[in-house]
């Protein structure tokens, strides 16, 4: 069977987190053939990414050393954990490779603070180097196991568009890629370990994947290499009923289905990327949702099918605020509504929900908090004549609201469910500002305000036995 696995950042966080990944490896390879995808280093005390970006941004205002400074911390987090891993001669060229990479980054951020002007481009090879350097790290900690492994920037298999800080794959090139340069390691009994987040254009300039990059490098490989199954190792025993944080007795669920997932991913599940399970959906490729901490537990399945319950889990977003835009002459205006939503994609301003009255006298919609205030600009300029005309009389903006979302695939077709929601939040005297269900019956969302928003969850959690 082959499997492509990728380890986040906590999971590869110290010496002690990759000497547990190299034994899962080791173990996994006497089954499967094993492509490990990893992550940038996430130390309790230096998270590599966010520093890299910080010093990006600082160089941009002039500050030529930026990368200078943190290049010697960057280093040593590296190689403390390689010498705990690696017998001296693997350290010794280990960490030539890192300061040659190192020393690129802090001739490049000397050239910004020159420029003045950190581009997108730019922002791209700062933000991917963690992970090339990880996998080095990581390399070389297999292979002092005992397992041959190579050390493979994602930039020579996953070829993407130039929209850089959120590239996208293109799939026929990436598959013909990755199939060339991975499958002849993995006959040789090689594990190839893989950059995640980074990939590079057709003529070769570094782009990155965005948020939840890792994880969709991996999908897009165990996509390409037609991998028997995907696994991601996380540091929670897989998918969870609720935010354990928020509901302590929130349990693991064995088993979901691809549209639950996504649900639930959309909905603030801070689990998988919504974008990571499409590729892997399109082949029928089934994920698993491990923890690199208690391996033995079999975590979540995530397949095809419907879930055999009606609500499997109940999660939320965060500061969100929701527009209302309304008046009396809305009523049978025609394309106010598409006039309204061009808008707001001017503004760059992502809907998370939406909700329309069938007096069709009011829209309102729900953006995050920090994206608010450009979607209301681009409002107002774009209905600038209808408010002159009366027939739009206001926007309003309620802040500190937050979206429940109440995902179960059996949910379809059973009388009940919305009631069962509802009567939750009566119990727990709970206002309901908003209400929306999507056509397929998967999930049905809720906007409450930001101080119930927990108890929300709570409430509904008792209230389905999860």
């Amino acid at each position: 069977m082959r499997v492509v696995m990728k380890f986040g950042g906590t999971s590869v966080g110290s010496a002690d987190a990759i000497r547990q990944v190299a034994a899962i490896v080791k173990e996994s390879r006497q089954n499967h053939e094993v492509v490990v995808v990893v992550s940038a280093m996430n130390a309790p005390d230096l998270r590599t990414t966010d520093t890299l970006i910080a010093a990006a941004h600082a160089a941009a205002q002039g500050e030529g050393d930026a990368t200078a400074h943190v290049a010697p911390r960057l280093l040593d987090l590296h190689m403390r954990a390689a010498a705990e891993l690696a017998p001296p001669d693997a350290c010794a060229a280990l960490e030539t490779e890192i300061r040659t990479m190192l020393d690129y980054l802090s001739d490049l951020s000397r050239s910004i603070a020159v420029l003045g002007e950190l581009t997108p481009r730019a922002l791209d090879l700062f933000s991917g180097l963690g992970e090339r350097l990880n996998a080095r790290l990581i390399a070389a900690a297999l292979r002092a196991a005992g397992v041959p492994a190579e050390a493979i920037d994602a930039t020579e298999l996953i070829i993407t568009d130039d929209r850089y800080g959120a590239a996208s794959p293109i799939m026929d090139e990436t598959t013909a890629r990755s199939r060339k340069r991975l499958l002849p390691l993995l006959e040789a009994g090689v594990v190839p370990v893989v950059t995640g987040f980074i990939g590079a254009t057709r003529t070769g300039v570094p782009t990155t994947l965005g948020r939840g990059g890792s994880d969709y490098s991996c999908s897009i490989l165990g996509a390409c290499l037609d991998a028997n199954e995907v696994w991601f190792w996380k540091e929670v025993d897989g998918v969870l009923t609720a935010n354990p944080k928020v509901v302590p007795e929130a349990r693991s669920l064995r088993v979901l289905s691809y549209s639950e997932m996504a649900e639930l991913a959309y909905y603030g599940a801070n689990v998988l990327h919504p974008k990571t399970v499409l590729p892997l959906v399109q082949r029928n490729i089934p994920i698993r949702i491990r923890n690199t901490f208690n391996p033995s537990h079999p975590g979540t399945l995530i397949g095809e099918g419907r879930g055999d319950r009606t609500a499997r889990a109940v999660t939320a977003i965060k500061e969100v605020s929701m527009i209302t835009v309304g008046g009396p002459g809305m009523l049978g205006l025609a394309g106010v509504a598409a006039r309204i939503f061009i808008a707001v994609a001017r503004a760059k301003a992502n809907i998370l929900l939406i909700s329309q009255a069938s007096s069709e006298q009011s829209v309102c919609f729900a953006v995050p908090l920090a994206e608010a205030p450009a979607a209301v600009a681009e409002l107002r300029k774009e209905l600038e004549n209808e408010f002159s005309a009366h027939d739009v009389e206001h926007i309003d903006v309620k802040d500190s609201v937050m979206i429940i979302a109440v995902v179960g695939s059996g949910m379809r077709g059973t009388p009940g469910i919305a009631g069962q929601v509802f009567g939750a939040m009566g119990e727990a005297k709970i206002n309901v500002i908003a209400i929306a269900q999507g056509s397929t019956e998967n999930n049905i969302s809720l906007v409450v305000s930001a101080a119930d928003g927990d108890e929300a969850v709570r409430a509904i959690h008792r209230s389905f036995a999860l």
